[in-house]
């Protein structure tokens, strides 16, 4: 017989969870959060939820701007002499699925989650009237941007967290052949926005999978994440990330930064 207070083995099982969400599960030790991952349209996975189903929402939607065609971190042009592009082959579809949502997109994000946490939300501020923001110091030393932006509806409050993502130091000691993904967010950035505005226990939607960075950390902080990707080839990556970097013992120690 098991025991039911010894935690179980991380493991992946892959099928359809029902025929019309059609994706596939992860799931994490029960004493840690569960991950369901969904290969997807996250438009047609939310219209599977009922009005306020999560209690936060903290998504990463294409801006429309920045990695495309495989060049990345350069506006997706080639930067001449001081800022040369990064180009990587493998991740050149990327602009297959890099379309702006829409206003029907806040809406129904709106809808089933009853608090938002929006990277990129500078790029569409029409959207958002009132709440607080999260900016990210990226202590860049080189001609890209400083940091980024989110919109968070749960106050009024703003707060900044430096975390090192400049070009090839990266506070997670990650170098450019590792990034899966070219918006990949470090894991150390989505510790510390669940240690400040999340609680373990809390169900949580991200739409926009990506390199699924916020998996890892939401896999030993406790929080239940659902999160899809439309994208077949970043979601299988995705997951085999996942499943590597979530035998690590104990990412969550200690208290990273909170506010």
């Amino acid at each position: 017989m098991t025991d039911t207070a010894t935690p179980l083995p991380f493991t992946l099982s892959s099928h359809d969870d029902t025929p019309t969400r059609g994706g596939s599960l992860l799931a994490a030790m029960p004493c840690c959060g569960s991950l369901d991952l969904r290969l997807g349209d996250c438009m047609d996975v939310m219209k599977t939820f009922p009005d306020g189903h999560f209690d936060l929402a903290i998504v990463d939607p294409p801006y429309a701007v920045g990695a495309s065609d495989g060049k990345f971190g350069r506006g997706g042009k080639g930067g001449g002499k001081y800022a040369p592009s990064i180009v990587r082959t493998d991740l050149k579809h990327y602009g297959n699925h890099n379309e702006t949502p829409g206003p029907e997109y806040f809406k129904e994000l709106r809808r089933v989650a009853k608090h938002q946490i929006v990277w990129g939300a500078n790029y569409y501020p029409e959207h958002f009237t009132h709440g607080g923001w999260i900016v990210w110091d990226k202590a860049n030393t080189g001609p890209l941007s400083d940091g980024e932006l989110a919109y968070q509806s749960i106050n009024k409050l703003v707060r900044i967290h430096q975390l090192q993502w400049s070009g090839f130091i990266k506070a997670d000691g990650d170098n450019s052949k590792q990034i899966i993904h070219p918006n990949q967010k470090p894991v150390n950035l989505y510790k510390w926005l669940l240690a400040n505005y999340a609680t373990p226990g809390m169900k949580v939607l991200d739409t926009h999978l990506g390199s699924g960075s916020i998996a890892i950390a939401a896999h030993y902080y406790g929080v239940h994440l659902t999160a899809c990707e439309i994208d077949a080839e970043y979601f299988e990556a995705a997951k085999a990330r996942i499943a590597r970097e979530t035998s690590q013992t104990d990412l969550f120690s200690h208290n990273p930064n909170a506010i």
